[in-house]
């Protein structure tokens, strides 16, 4: 059994991890029924308990679905997973767009006047122009809408480049704005709000009137504390995942701006 977790994480994790590759890769497709219990503990060497973590690791993140009576499948309609902390480092190493498993449709690249909450993130005026691309994801086996996103580069980046073209870039965008900056992206802030679609969000998503969605800020600056980028991204809330894993402190740590949940 070969993971990404590494030997010092629990079996459960590592079995969790195993299927959750073959799921991705297509081994395993929506529908499909996972191997029995008893063919699974044979399969990992483990006992009967190990294996029914490993799966209800899987359930919780809405990749299979357990059928009483008849055994556990994966999901038709699982949920598409963001793990913030791995795209930029896989981006680095493939060249390719942060969400390349999605068909891109860019709908807008020019200049357009900073919102508020734009101009907050990167310390500019209300209505300082940026250079906006704004883009509409869609699965490219069935088509279906995943995502709303947009994102907002600083004109002195990115002004009377190719990314005020309506073309999809050659690869990550960040990469692109390292290219023009000459700055590389150092920190990141993610802001999540749970939230009603508005109108044209649920036309574009494909959602009920008042569907709820999952809505990102992301701010990346650069070593020297540079605004590099503000995007934003908008997702189903029953389509998406988020998973944030990393090393918890050992030692007591204080932060300007504590955990109110």
């Amino acid at each position: 059994m070969t993971t990404g977790l590494g030997n010092l994480a629990p079996k459960y994790q590592r079995i969790a991890e195993e299927l959750r590759r073959e799921i991705r890769a297509g081994t395993l497709r929506p529908g499909d029924r996972l191997p029995a219990e008893t063919a699974l503990v044979a399969r990992f060497k483990v006992s009967a308990p190990t294996i029914r973590q490993a799966l209800g690791v899987l359930r919780a993140e809405g990749l299979v679905e357990s059928r009483h009576g008849i055994g556990t499948f994966v999901k038709e309609d699982r949920r598409l997973e963001r793990r913030s902390r791995d795209r930029y480092g896989r981006a680095r190493s493939d060249q390719k767009l942060l969400t390349s498993h999605l068909r891109h449709d860019i709908v807008f690249a020019g200049r357009e006047p900073a919102s508020a909450r734009v101009a907050d993130a990167m310390g500019i005026q209300e209505g300082d122009e940026v250079i906006t691309r704004r883009r509409v994801l869609y699965d490219k086996e069935t088509s279906n809408p995943e995502e709303i996103g947009a994102s907002y580069i600083p004109v002195e980046i990115a002004g009377n480049t190719f990314l005020e073209e309506r073309q999809v870039v050659p690869k990550a965008l960040f990469l692109c704005v390292e290219d023009f900056s000459g700055k590389k992206y150092h920190h990141a802030r993610d802001q999540w709000v749970a939230r009603s679609a508005t109108p044209e969000e649920a036309a574009t998503l494909g959602l009920a009137p008042g569907g709820q969605v999952v809505h990102v800020i992301h701010t990346a600056s650069a070593a020297d504390g540079t605004v590099l980028e503000v995007s934003e991204s908008i997702w189903p809330a029953d389509r998406i995942t988020i998973i944030d894993e990393y090393p918890i402190a050992q030692e007591a740590e204080l932060s300007d701006m504590p955990s109110e949940v």
